[in-house]
């Protein structure tokens, strides 16, 4: 499993790719595969705000897009204003996020850990703490 640190890096960086124009709020997001695969995402705004994608919405839509099923292992998220990105307290993914992650995670049945970085510390949790009593595809059958 990639470690903590690396992985916010890769967060980090994906943060640089933000289109966000209107907030000037730059979020990344990166997802470890137990396959050791990292992939990340940045927000991107749209004027209308309503339409405007989270980055680990865009990690996930790219996720699936390129057949990553595999145990998601973790998830790092960082994020701040341009330029400052990770110089405040951690960020942590909205609720929409949330359920996009535990979407991933039920494909290969594992509960990833989740990084929010922040200036002086990085929260660590479960998704399910995170998310508790989560719907999921289970909820389908």
């Amino acid at each position: 499993m990639i470690d903590r640190d690396t992985l916010v890096e890769a967060a980090r960086f994906a943060a640089t790719r933000a289109y966000a124009p209107y907030s000037n709020f730059h979020v990344g997001a990166a997802l470890a595969f137990a396959d050791g695969s990292v992939v990340i995402g940045a927000n991107v705004e749209n004027a209308s705000y309503g339409m405007t994608l989270c980055a680990e919405t865009v990690a996930v839509g790219k996720a699936l897009s390129e057949d990553w099923r595999g145990p998601l292992e973790a998830v790092a998220v960082i994020g701040g204003k341009a330029g400052e990105v990770g110089a405040g307290d951690p960020v942590t993914p909205c609720g929409r996020c949330r359920q996009m992650l535990n979407e991933v995670a039920s494909l290969g049945g594992n509960d990833p850990l989740v990084w929010c970085a922040g200036e002086t510390e990085v929260l660590e949790m479960r998704l399910s703490e995170l998310l508790p009593h989560a719907f999921g595809p289970g909820a389908l059958e």
